[in-house]
C-alpha cells in the first residue's frame, strides 16, 4: 500500500528542518574556510550586527560565560578581525569592536556566491510572497529567542 500523501504543514516541517541543518552545514564550511569555529564564526555575525559593545554585552546576548566570551574575543582578535578599544565616554569600559575593512577582504568573499544567488531567488517571489516569507521568519526568529531565554533561566 503507498504511503499516504504529507500534510502541508508536513511538508512545511521537512523543508524547514532542512533549511535548518543545511543553513548549519553550510555556515560550518564558511567558517572552516575562513579558520574559524563554526560557532565563532556565528558568534561573529552577532558582534556584526550590533556593531561595538563590551564583553558583557556580547554575554548576555549569547548566554555565553564570561570566560567563553574572553576566549572568543581573544580567537576574533587574533584573526585581526575585530579589536578591544576603550570607550571614549567611559575609560573603564571595553568595548569590542569588528574591524570591517579585514572582515571585507577575508570573510565577505566567503558570502558574495551565496548572496548573489540568494538575491537571485528572491526576485522570483512577489512582494506580497517575500512579505509571508519575512512574516515567518520574524515570528519564528522571536519563538527561538524566548525559547533559548527559557532554556538558559532554567540552567
Amino acid at each position: 500500500m503507498p504511503a499516504s500523501p504529507l500534510s502541508p504543514l508536513d511538508r512545511f516541517r521537512s523543508a524547514s528542518r532542512r533549511y535548518s541543518d543545511c543553513s548549519i552545514l553550510m555556515h560550518e564550511a564558511i567558517a572552516r574556510k575562513a579558520d574559524l569555529p563554526g560557532t565563532d564564526h556565528k558568534y561573529f555575525g552577532l558582534i556584526m550586527q550590533q556593531g561595538a559593545m563590551t564583553a558583557g554585552e556580547l554575554a548576555k546576548a549569547t548566554s555565553l560565560t564570561t570566560g567563553a566570551v574572553t576566549g572568543l574575543i581573544d580567537r576574533l582578535e587574533g584573526k585581526k578581525l575585530l579589536e578591544r578599544r576603550n570607550d571614549d565616554t567611559d575609560r573603564r569600559k571595553v568595548l569590542i569592536v569588528p574591524l570591517a575593512a579585514n572582515v571585507k577582504r577575508h570573510i565577505q568573499p566567503l558570502f558574495s556566491e551565496l548572496q548573489r544567488r540568494i538575491q537571485e531567488r528572491l526576485a522570483s517571489f512577489s512582494e506580497k510572497e517575500i512579505k509571508t516569507i519575512e512574516r515567518y521568519f520574524s515570528s519564528a526568529a522571536l519563538i527561538m529567542d524566548e525559547t533559548r531565554q527559557n532554556l538558559n533561566a532554567t540552567m
